[in-house]
């Protein structure tokens, strides 16, 4: 039986997966292992691994010697995903392009400046070129698939961009098709917080945690759900997008997307920034507000708990629904010092779950969206990675 059969079948489908995620706890087994694991039968073990081992997922690997007597048991682990993938993550400004094995082991990895906002068709151009670039560069030929990060929210059906608030060259735009008749490879195209999210939760901050939600603050806010160790996207695709949640009723500012008092209006990159040059009296960026939160600066602190306290108003509810374990902040804000943590836990604590949730800082940097794509063609192939934290 092939995945083809095990997906219209779903309890071998659910044997399966119960039998790959044994192994990813386990790290290698043999099938009396994976027994006691999962409690499943020897029979139907047997015949799972069987079948997981034609359709490349499993692997033999050498065992401990026990020095008993006879033939070692058989020893089971997760077979590493095949080919090379590209990943593109498409920012304001920006493509950030990496090759790479699915592992995840980067061979080759380039951030391009161009105009991202005004075409999505001529960035798509430029990111295909940059693919191909480095091919060449690693000497690789083959190319197996690509995943493509956007920050915006995506028709799940059609792959098509359904809003340009961020990029309003994308708008209607349908980028897996574009990109993949460029490349003649398939196209996976998600969310850009969902590719953090994946990112932190299977080699970040969260890879001790099935249920999470990674919030990623940058010029926009978006945020990304995992459920019971999967992305949840939501019955229309757009699960995780808080950043034009209203958290200031009375008064607020102005949000790019129409209405007022949005949680972007306060919390994002460009409104943290405002708040610090007003407090300074001078221009501030990203590298001087990193700098001041790193020597304990007052008002940099008390800007960044501000911004916590308003991400967190609007996580506690979701936490406590969700029985989420763990939030953990990322982008170019979520990675800043501890006062935007420490800002998030008090208002979860405060407003929300019965228990104490984990609020951590993400691990992964810029480099969580490129992981977290490498992720996802490995998930989408079947395979279930073991979740362990890596240096980015």
């Amino acid at each position: 039986m092939r995945e083809g059969t095990a997906r219209r079948d779903p309890l071998r489908a659910a044997n399966r997966r119960r039998v790959l995620e044994a192994l990813a706890r386990l790290g290698s087994g043999t099938n009396a292992d994976l027994c006691r694991e999962t409690h499943l039968s020897r029979a139907t073990v047997t015949s799972v691994v069987a079948e997981l081992r034609d359709d490349g997922l499993v692997r033999s690997v050498d065992g401990p010697r026990t020095g008993t007597r006879g033939r070692p048991a058989g020893r089971l682990a997760l077979a590493p995903p095949p080919g090379l993938t590209a990943v593109v993550e498409v920012a304001v400004g920006s493509l950030r392009v990496a090759l790479g094995t699915l592992e995840p082991r980067v061979r080759a990895e380039r951030v391009v400046r161009v105009d991202t906002r005004s075409s999505g068709t001529a960035a798509l151009e430029v990111a295909a070129r940059t693919v191909r670039e480095l091919q060449v560069e690693v000497g690789a030929k083959d190319l197996s698939r690509v995943v493509l990060g956007v920050p915006g929210p995506l028709d799940p059906r059609t792959g098509v961009v359904r809003s340009g608030v961020l990029l309003p060259g994308w708008a209607d735009l349908d980028p897996v098709a574009r990109l993949g008749g460029l490349l003649g490879v398939p196209v996976t195209a998600d969310n850009d917080a969902n590719l953090v999210a994946l990112g932190e939760a299977t080699y970040g901050a969260g890879a001790g945690h099935r249920d999470l939600v990674v919030v990623d603050l940058c010029d926009g806010i978006g945020a990304g759900l995992v459920l019971d160790g999967r992305l949840h996207r939501g019955t229309s695709g757009i699960a995780g997008e808080i950043g034009h949640v209203q958290v200031v009723h009375e008064g607020g500012r102005p949000c790019r997307c129409g209405s007022t008092g949005c949680l972007e209006t306060v919390a994002s990159a460009p409104q943290v920034l405002a708040a610090l040059s007003d407090e300074l009296g001078s221009p501030a960026d990203l590298e001087l507000l990193a700098s001041l939160a790193a020597e304990g600066s007052t008002a940099a602190q008390r800007i960044l708990r501000t911004a916590g306290l308003a991400v967190g108003r609007v996580l506690a509810p979701v936490c406590a629904t969700l029985d989420l374990g763990a939030v953990v902040t990322g982008g170019a804000v979520g990675g800043l010092g501890t006062a935007l943590q420490e800002g998030v836990a008090e208002a979860v604590d405060r407003r929300g779950s019965a228990r104490a949730v984990e609020v951590l800082r993400g691990r992964l940097g810029t480099r969580a969206g490129v992981l977290g794509g490498f992720a996802l063609a490995a998930q989408e192939q079947g395979h279930v990675l073991r979740p362990r934290p890596l240096i980015a």
